[in-house]
């Protein structure tokens, strides 16, 4: 996926709240073991970084994300 089609499908479940708009309680990264990203919704391959996040939303499960998805995420969610 390119990078504007990804950054507005992040926009878009940003502002229909698949994706997390608060702020971020923690943030940990491990390697993948075949997650999917909760927001281009691509299976990571077992050599990639998985960023997880768990935000001040205490009913929200932890949500995962490639790094480049998880840099766009923070980005948008900031700027919107």
């Amino acid at each position: 996926m390119n990078q504007e089609s990804l950054r507005l499908l992040i926009q878009r479940k940003i502002r229909d709240r698949r994706l997390p708009h608060d702020g971020i309680t923690r943030v940990w990264s491990s390697p993948s073991d075949g997650e999917t990203c909760d927001a281009c919704e691509a299976v990571l391959a077992r050599d990639q970084l998985l960023m997880q996040g768990i935000t001040l939303d205490l009913g929200r499960k932890a949500f995962q994300l490639h790094v480049r998805c998880f840099q766009i995420w923070d980005h948008e969610r900031r700027a919107s």
